[in-house]
């Protein structure tokens, strides 16, 4: 199995969180602000334990809402677990500028910090349900400057390109693009950590693909030394217990750096039964992680945290619309499932 492919969430770079943001839509979110009354009342988590930004605009929100206004209040209450929680923002392709700043300002008002997750490497995802990427590196230079732009001095925490090293050593992206994809991870890098409040993390894939050893230099080579650390498990499954345990062994072989899981969907661990090629694209069974939170199980790890958007699809499979797209019916049953 591929790492966590399924970045089909990734795909949710232009999604209506971000459509809301870029007609200017965003509330505050302050502490003890609900929302504009429509029935999600969303508010931020206590910043001490998550200091991270709830979007009170997000696809899980206005579901909430939805169920609500349709007396469906069971169900609005079980989407409520998503919607109250804070997730990833995927920074889209054409304005990236703009969209860092709007997420990063509507967190900064709320006094908390955006988790940004930034996907858009030339050649991603090998064809897959996510492929696209920027057109070239300048073009992804151009990109990255424009993200940090939007940033600016504003607090944000930053996943940093989901898959991108894992496909260069299980030989999903083609030798002739390694060199390149690790000078534009270098470059973003340090591109970002040049800003006053921002944290980076590069991913380095997941318990279930493979072994640290294939990959920690290949961290080296794209970086991960001027991070803050690097992420596991975006938009997989595997337990956060075994997660962590990958995640120390990588941290020893790449200078003791600290990491982060995405707990987003991982609380019945990953999914067994199927085709193994396709365990990780909206496998039924599974449910809500650890909700975000500094406060975790051992010192080297971060923060858990939602880095794929729950109720969002890995792709077009198992009846799913086109990764990214938000999924009622699926969002549903992995809050069912979630104590």
């Amino acid at each position: 199995m591929y790492g966590s492919r399924q970045a089909g969430a990734r795909a949710s770079v232009v999604m209506a969180g971000a459509a809301l943001l870029l007609a200017g839509c965003f509330s505050s979110g302050g502490d003890g602000d609900e929302n504009d009354g429509s029935g999600a009342k969303v508010t931020q988590q206590p910043k001490d334990s998550d200091p991270f930004w709830v979007n009170p605009d997000g696809n899980a929100a206005a579901q909430v809402a939805t169920y609500v206004k349709a007396g469906k209040d069971d169900d609005a209450e079980q989407i409520r677990k998503i919607a109250q929680q804070p997730t990833g923002e995927w920074i889209g392709p054409e304005n990236p500028e703009q969209e860092a700043r709007g997420f990063t300002e509507a967190a900064e008002k709320a006094d908390r910090d955006a988790i940004l997750v930034l996907y858009n490497i030339p050649h991603r995802d090998c064809g897959q349900f996510s492929q696209g990427g920027a057109a070239d590196g300048n073009a992804y230079r151009t990109w990255i400057e424009g993200v940090a732009k939007g940033i600016g001095d504003r607090p944000a925490t930053v996943i940093l390109e989901p898959d991108a090293v894992l496909h260069l050593v299980n030989q999903c992206t083609p030798e002739e693009f390694h060199e390149e994809r690790y000078d534009l991870l270098k470059g973003a890098i340090g591109e970002l950590k040049a800003l006053k409040n921002t944290k980076v993390y590069v991913d380095a894939g997941n318990a279930g693909w493979g072994h640290p050893d294939q990959i920690f230099e290949p961290l080296q080579w794209a970086g991960i030394e001027a991070a803050d650390g690097f992420s596991v498990n975006v938009s997989n499954f595997y337990s956060t217990k075994d997660s962590i345990a990958y995640g120390k062994q990588l941290s020893e072989k790449v200078g003791g750096k600290p990491f982060v899981i995405d707990t987003s969907r991982n609380g019945n661990g990953p999914y067994t039964e199927g085709e193994a090629d396709e365990n990780w694209c909206n496998p039924p069974g599974r449910a809500l992680g650890e909700t975000p939170t500094t406060k975790t199980a051992d010192p080297l790890v971060d923060a858990y945290l939602w880095v794929k958007r729950p109720g969002e699809s890995d792709g077009e499979c198992k009846g799913g619309p086109k990764a990214g797209e938000w999924w009622a019916d699926y969002a549903l049953k992995l809050a069912k499932a979630t104590e």
